[in-house]
């Protein structure tokens, strides 16, 4: 049987069109449902470290293109209570977990919290940059904040704050499940008192830092992380006449800045698998280096190279 020219030509485009159809389906060509599903780490806490934790996790992604580190914040007191009830992998923590607080989480989850000590915060003290005072000391910043505190205004710390009409010092804080909040309340104050009341109390640290630098009258503490040109970081000394320390990264390396924390991660029981290399890769050169730029102050290379290598290796 003879077909005409177009008619050939129709069944020979037909012929081909069939024969790539057959050859995307027979040797497996690109289908979305084929990729690697990704392995989810869940990692919250600390507001302090949630900027930090998440350039960890940008980072990492281009690292271990199959594996997601989903970073939430909410506080050190949020990222605890979510290990406690194994419903996170990673807690980021400012301060330590309380004794209680790792019996919860056995109990609850039948393993025992690990601590990771993965880096230092300088936890500075802010100013409105137009405010004169360029130091103080701890146990002025206790008069201030403490309950038996009777610094009130600028003129007592002997400055003319012109930009403060009132002069009264407006205290920012942190809420009290802020692992910030609990460790600058126990370097000011110990265990002996607590903070006074009346102080503007913010969910996170950025939120302290950009009402500081907004509001002449006010003196807040935030992660040295934070700061920008709207706000002007207290130099700090232990008592008054002692020589004053900026928060930089040397001072907390070498110890001469007073309001320096480790940073923390928890894990349930020792980590394994993915979670194990990702804690790994962040005490490895690259990740310290992010704490670094991040405004944080690194581990010493032998720390990071002898918590990095962790049971199970």
């Amino acid at each position: 049987m003879s077909y005409s020219l177009p008619f050939r030509k129709f069944l020979a485009c037909s012929a081909a069109v069939a024969a790539m159809g057959l050859l995307q389906v027979g040797c497996g060509g690109p289908n979305e449902n084929d990729a690697p599903e990704k392995t989810v780490i869940q990692n919250a806490g600390s507001d302090t470290m949630v900027n930090l934790a998440q350039a960890w996790a940008e980072d990492y992604a281009r690292v271990e293109s199959t594996v997601s580190v989903e970073i939430s914040g909410g506080g050190s007191g949020t990222g605890i209570a979510a290990l406690i009830n194994g419903t996170v992998d990673i807690a980021n923590c400012s301060r330590q977990m309380k004794p209680e607080e790792l019996e919860r989480a056995e109990q609850n989850t039948g393993k025992r919290p690990v601590e990771f000590v993965v880096g230092f915060d300088a936890l500075a003290v802010y100013v409105h940059r137009d405010n004169p005072l360029d130091e103080i000391s701890i146990e002025q910043l206790a008069q201030i904040y403490g309950e038996k505190g009777n610094l009130t205004q600028w003129t007592q710390l002997g400055i003319n704050h012109t930009a403060c009409a009132s002069d009264e010092i407006i205290r920012i804080s942190r809420q009290s499940n802020s692992g910030t909040y609990y460790y600058f309340r126990e370097a000011l104050l110990g265990s002996t008192q607590d903070f006074k009341l009346g102080s503007r109390d913010l969910h996170g640290s950025k939120d302290v830092v950009d009402l500081v630098g907004s509001t002449p009258c006010t003196i807040g503490y935030s992660g040295m992380g934070y700061a920008t040109e709207k706000v002007k970081m207290l130099k700090i000394a232990v008592k008054e006449g002692d020589t004053a320390y900026p928060p930089t990264l040397e001072t907390g390396l070498d110890g001469t800045y007073p309001i320096a924390r480790p940073l923390y991660m928890y894990t349930l029981g020792e980590p394994t698998g993915e979670i194990k290399a990702y804690i790994d890769w962040v005490f490895s050169e690259v990740g310290q280096e992010i704490v670094e730029k991040n405004g944080y102050v690194p581990l010493q290379k032998e720390e990071a190279e002898s918590t990095g290598d962790m049971p199970g290796e």
